[in-house]
């Protein structure tokens, strides 16, 4: 296949490009200081890049989390993914998937599935992350064979939760709570493989996370330790409702999605 990766240099995109091709398909790169140096906000130059592609697949691999600034996370989300699949629209390609996450869900005291709406009339600072996903998930609905992975809270090499990754230099500041609130975890490589797969998966949306949804106070003493900074004491109070984590049940019995770390303990034990 031919495939344009927007998102090329990311933590995610820097391992999946090299899979792709060593599987035979065509990968074509676009990031701001990619291959194909396109910004994803500029639309004329998003719709000529996929046009000159021709590609049979889009993937929309991009963030902005850099600075930690999920206001330009967020309208990247909304506008970056109106130009990506509109591009695709025009150059007639089938095939679009794009990263998405597993924390949006609305409150509920389990964790949420695919069926889970969306919390839509989440307060801010929160409505700013749910707006910008919601948006994408919708842009990238009118596709006609399209695949939203939601992956959970990203670790290992390259994202925040490394050894010496930025939540690894918050911890060490005691600014990484280990409160009840509930996230599901999954391995970078766990994405990749997932986002390689979701080329042959069936049209929807696909929670990719560990098997073991598990409260801060839990999770977060163990990545302490397995990042060398001092664990925090755990801190007494009821978890946010959306706090829930997530469900791989659907991507496990219908996908045959295996993650190669089941859990974030045996994922940590590699940092």
């Amino acid at each position: 296949m031919r495939i344009v990766l927007a998102g090329s240099t990311g933590v995610i995109g820097r391992r999946l490009e090299p899979l792709l091709s060593a599987q035979g398909h065509e990968v074509i790169g676009l990031a701001r200081n990619g291959p194909i140096a396109v910004d994803v906000l500029d639309r004329d130059a998003v719709v000529a890049a996929v046009r000159d592609a021709r590609p049979d697949v889009v993937m929309h691999q991009l963030t902005s989390l850099s600075t930690g600034d999920f206001a330009a996370n967020s309208r990247l989300r909304q506008i970056g993914t109106r130009n990506l699949v509109d591009a695709a629209l025009a150059a007639g390609v089938r095939r679009f998937v794009a990263q998405s996450i597993a924390w949006a869900y609305e409150p509920g005291t389990e964790p949420g599935t695919e069926k889970t709406p969306l919390d839509v009339g989440a307060p801010e600072p929160r409505q700013t992350t749910v707006a910008g996903i919601s948006a994408l998930e919708a842009a990238v609905q009118e596709t006609p064979e399209w695949v939203v992975l939601r992956y959970g809270t990203l670790y290992g090499p390259g994202t925040w939760y490394a050894r010496n990754g930025l939540m690894a230099q918050f911890a060490a500041d005691g600014k990484v709570p280990a409160d009840a609130d509930v996230s599901s975890l999954l391995h970078i490589d766990d994405a990749v493989a997932a986002a390689v797969a979701a080329l042959e998966w069936p049209a929807g949306a696909v929670n990719v996370c560990d098997d073991e949804p598990a409260a801060a106070s839990e999770w977060v003493p163990a990545f302490c330790t397995a990042a060398g900074v001092p664990a925090p004491a755990a801190t007494v109070g009821e978890r946010h409702g959306w706090a829930r984590g997530a469900s791989n049940h659907y991507a496990r019995t219908h996908l045959d999605w295996l993650p190669t770390y089941p859990s974030w303990r045996e994922g940590f034990a590699t940092l």
